[in-house]
This record gives structure tokens, sequence and C-alpha cells, in this order.
């Protein structure tokens, strides 16, 4: 049996992976749009199981849809140790972002096939349901279920803008497994996932030791006007939905501005009733608020909540402000942290500590077992988008530091 530290990946398998599974639900840009629970992503499910039993593992699958994919050790009486990520992308979304994190945990066990490598704890990767929440919201639902911060009659009554469910689509598309939705021990739990950001690749970093992830809260604004002709309603005597919504989204942008380093986002936006010459009476939409810390993070949601009632006084309109998701900052595991850094300075890459200004499923995982994450460079930080790119090497590089991060844990 090869000693762990000569064991290497195959770059241009895990490359060939990659790009295999982007053909599914691929776009003219060359990016991805495989949405939660489609019939893409049942595509995307069917492709990843149908590898792992290739290479010898036992796939289940639990209520939430989460799929586990195991590699037995020599005491398959231990907890595993488990690495993965989702396959669901976002609409424009990119062939990397999340993907590779599941793909990266395929090749760990492909490779440790290739090199007979026992491990003593068994080796499993995981794909998380629905962790983009451009489909269902809130994002990383079905994580949250196996962390138990929601329940699964939660999860499953989450439904989409045509009120189709969580539970219905699992069903729909045969991954409403039946496995209990967590209640059960990892030994430990690694997310490689490119960076998403431009600081790796602008420090000239290969590799990035994640610290942890920055606090979010998600809210929906419903503002209320009254519909009126566009033409014959005087400005004066207008009550415009529309003119709320832009004037409180200006304010939301000058909220991250003033909490920095905080962001803020408005993505989604509906207007009713979305006529050209009707003056808009209902305005939805959503705000994504984040900072590494949670006491600003509450300091902009107040904020939030003072601009939406001096803009809508202003301007004689109702409103609504509801907190939909809210993710506290995350810290990962030292020992997990000190295993990743361990095992990039052992590869030779160069690294640095990063935290993670996006949501992960690690993030959940991380109250149920120690975790960490394995970042690498994405071009121009880019994600998100269909033009998202990172190359095979960083690729390979991120997989070889997951594989020796892991043995450090199951071997």
């Amino acid at each position: 049996m090869a000693n762990a530290k000569n064991i290497q990946v195959n770059q241009d398998r895990l490359w060939e992976s990659l790009m295999e599974m982007a053909k599914i639900g691929a776009t003219a840009k060359g990016g991805c749009a495989r949405l939660a629970l489609t019939d893409l992503d049942k595509q995307g499910r069917d492709l990843f199981v149908q590898w792992c039993k290739d290479a010898g593992c036992t796939v289940t699958v639990d209520r939430m849809g989460n799929i586990f994919a195991r590699r037995p050790g020599k005491n398959d009486d231990l907890p595993p140790v488990v690495t993965g990520s989702h396959l669901d992308t976002q609409p424009t979304g990119g062939k990397f972002d999340g993907v590779y994190g599941v793909l990266a945990g395929l090749e760990v066990i492909r490779t440790l096939n290739d090199y007979k490598f026992e491990t003593d704890a068994p080796v499993e990767v995981s794909v998380w349901t629905n962790e983009e929440g451009s489909r269902f919201a809130p994002a990383m639902v079905a994580s949250g279920v196996f962390a138990g911060v929601f329940t699964e009659e939660y999860g499953h009554s989450r439904a989409d803008l045509d009120g189709k469910t969580i539970g219905e689509e699992l069903k729909r598309i045969g991954y409403l497994g039946d496995m209990p939705v967590g209640g059960r021990p990892f030994k430990a739990f690694f997310e490689a996932h490119i960076e998403q950001g431009p600081i790796l690749e602008a420090d000239k970093r290969t590799i990035g030791v994640v610290q942890g992830i920055q606090g979010m809260r998600w809210f929906e604004v419903t503002v209320t006007g009254a519909e009126s002709h566009a033409g014959t309603t005087p400005m004066p005597r207008r009550k415009d939905a529309m003119l709320g919504c832009a004037r409180i989204v200006d304010r939301i942008h000058q909220i991250a501005l003033d909490h920095k380093p905080g962001v803020s986002t408005v993505g989604l936006v509906k207007v009713s009733p979305n006529s050209r010459n009707t003056i808009p009476g209902t305005v939805f939409f959503s705000v994504d608020l984040r900072h590494p810390q949670d006491e600003v993070v509450l300091k902009m949601k107040a904020a939030l909540e003072a601009a939406c009632a001096e803009v809508c006084g202003d301007l004689g309109l109702a409103y609504e402000c509801k907190e939909v998701w809210n993710s506290p900052a995350v810290h990962y595991n030292k020992d997990c942290i000190a295993a990743v850094r361990k095992a990039a300075e052992e590869a030779g890459f160069a690294h640095m500590d990063i935290t993670s200004g996006a949501g992960h499923d690690a993030g959940y995982i991380s109250r149920v077992a120690p975790t960490a994450m394995v970042f690498v460079p994405c071009a121009d930080g880019i994600s998100h988008n269909e033009v998202e790119s990172a190359t095979a090497e960083d690729l390979a590089a991120g997989c070889n530091v997951l594989l020796r991060a892991m043995l450090e844990h199951a071997a």
C-alpha cells in the first residue's frame, strides 16, 4: 500500500469529470443552469450516483435528498470522514461552483482506489440539496436540516415562485430518500470550493485555508402603493411602489458602504402588474446583507428597516420587511484548519488564511462536526456567472490538499 504522502490525484480525470458534468444544463456562454430539483438537477445527480457506484461506493439518500457515497474503511464502525458540496447552480451559473467540491470528493475516492489505499475510517462524498437558494429560499436548507437548524417539515415546505415545494419536487425526481436527515456523527467534514472572490488570484496563492464564513441575513421586502394609469395620473398624486423600491435599493447600497467590509445586494425583483403603461402597485424584492461580525450585520438590519420606514413614509406607501434567513458568522475547527494548512505546506503550494464571503454547506455542518474548507482561485474572482473559470492545475492542487487533509483524519 502506498505512503499517504506519495498519493496524487489524477488531474486529467478530475477535469474530464467536471467537463462531463458541465454538459448537463450547459448554457450558450459556457456556464451551467441546473436549478435545484429540476430535471437537469436529476440528470446531474444520476450521473454522480453512477460514477460513485462504479468506484465501488454504496450510495444512500436521506429525506431531504442529500446523497452520501461511502467508501468503506478498515474499521467501518468508525464515523466517516466526509467531503462534498452541491450540484445545483444559479440560473446563469458556472461549471465549478459547488460541483468542484463534489467531484473533488469523488476524485479522492478514485485516487484511493488507484493506489489501493485502505483508510481506517470510512470516507464519504456528499451532495447537499438546494445549496444555492436560487429556486427555493433559504439557501443551504438541506444541510441546515441535517444540522438541526431547520425541521424536515420546514425543509419540505419551501416553495419556489410557482408554488412547487421541495418535498413535492424531491418525490417527483426520485430523490426523496428514506434515510433520516442528520443524527449521525462525522469524524470530520471538509469542503473544497473555488474562492468566488479575487483575493487568492491577486495574491498569487494557490490554496486558501478557510477560517470561517461571514455572517449573513436575507430579507424579503414588499412595497405597496396603488396601480394607476401611466399617462393620466399626475406625478404628485402617484403612489408608485417602484419609486419606493428604487429609493430603498439606493439606501441598501449605502448601508454596505457605511459598514465596511460589509456587502449588500438586491438580486430578485418582482413588479406588479409589470405593465409598461401602469404605475406599479406592488414591488417585491430580496435583500442580502453580509459582514464578518454578527453585531455589525444587526446594525445593517436596523438601517434597512429604518430606510424602509422613512422612504415609504415620505411617499405614502405601505411596506413589509421580513427576515427570511439568518446565518451567523462561522468559525471552523482549529484541528481541521491545521490539517488543511499542513497539507498545503507539505505539497508545496502557496497558501494563505482567508474568510469566506459566501455561504457554504460546510457552515451548517460545522455545527455538528469538526469542519474546514479548501479554496482555490477562480479567474478574476468571478462566480455565479456563466464565464466562471478555474485552471485544471489549481483544481487538482486543491483536490490534493483535500486528499491529504482527509487522510490526516481517516488514515
